[in-house]
């Protein structure tokens, strides 16, 4: 049997120029569209539900490669091209690219649906600017088990190509809202019974003695700032606590994901301890 050919040979191709234009945040706002490249990202856009994941565009090596990853791909719905690999670096958002893209439907839920899952463990994005940052803020909270993040209206777009890609696939694996004033979230996720800590390297407040004093095993959200300037007074004030990461050696700083994946497995720690929201049997 001869090898496939690509179909879609040109970058000059409706399909493929439609695609390319996901780059562009107005693009993706009117269309409600975006990519995920890789094979990570779209494996889990695939198995996300069916019609997440629209169309996926791949090399033929690719599709030799990750054919279980284009098999769940046509499973979930998608229609899989072909592409010359001009195409694919076309389409593109990366230098290296693996040879998968994917067009998948936005997958943010309403605040509302966060606040009614009565959750435990929040991470909330407040003016977080840079898109690395904020994809890796999101794979943080789901790597430690939060049950939701919320980017607030001053934050980066959470389709930003970068931002997906630093997820590395964990936007597919838990509630993100966005788009949500601060003030909002801060007093949605408290009457919700959820205690707000805001994340900043001048707080009054120590991680390490919030942890010994026990005050850390009930539902929380974490509330994170801009990555040059911090929290501004006015939502540090929204706060229960303004909580600091300790600094035990002579760096200067934590990087703001690094800071988040620190509190978040803090928190996520005291709710599995005896006496924390967790059961200590919960996976």
């Amino acid at each position: 049997m001869p090898p496939a050919s690509p179909e879609l040979i040109s970058p000059r191709s409706p399909r493929v120029s439609a695609a390319r234009r996901l780059a562009r945040r107005n693009f993706r706002g009117k269309e409600r569209l975006f990519l995920a490249e890789g094979p990570q990202a779209v494996r889990e856009a695939a198995a996300y539900g069916t019609d997440t994941l629209v169309e996926l565009f791949t090399t033929v090596e690719a599709a030799e490669r990750y054919a279980d990853i284009v098999g769940e791909a046509r499973a979930a719905g998608a229609r899989v091209h072909l592409a010359d690999e001009s195409v694919i670096e076309d389409i593109s958002t990366t230098v290296t690219p693996q040879g998968l893209v994917g067009v998948c439907r936005f997958v943010d839920s309403p605040f509302e649906d966060v606040l009614a899952a009565r959750p435990r463990l929040v991470a909330v994005l407040a003016h977080v600017r840079d898109p690395g940052n904020a994809g890796t803020v999101l794979r943080c909270a789901d790597a430690a088990g939060a049950e939701a993040v919320v980017l607030t209206d001053a934050s980066v777009d959470l389709y930003n190509p970068k931002a997906v890609r630093a997820s590395v696939g964990s936007l597919f694996h838990l509630p993100v809202a966005v788009g949500v004033p601060v003030e909002q979230a801060v007093t949605g996720l408290r009457d919700a019974g959820v205690r707000i800590l805001a994340a900043d390297g001048a707080g009054t407040d120590d991680l390490d003695d919030e942890l010994d004093k026990g005050t850390m095993g009930g539902p929380t959200a974490w509330v994170f700032g801009n990555e040059a300037w911090g929290l501004p007074e006015e939502t540090r004030a929204l706060a229960d606590a303004v909580v600091r990461v300790p600094i035990h050696g002579k760096a200067e700083s934590l990087n703001l994901a690094t800071a988040a994946a620190v509190c978040l497995y803090a928190s996520a720690r005291a709710q599995r301890a005896s006496g924390g929201c967790r059961s200590v049997t919960e996976s």
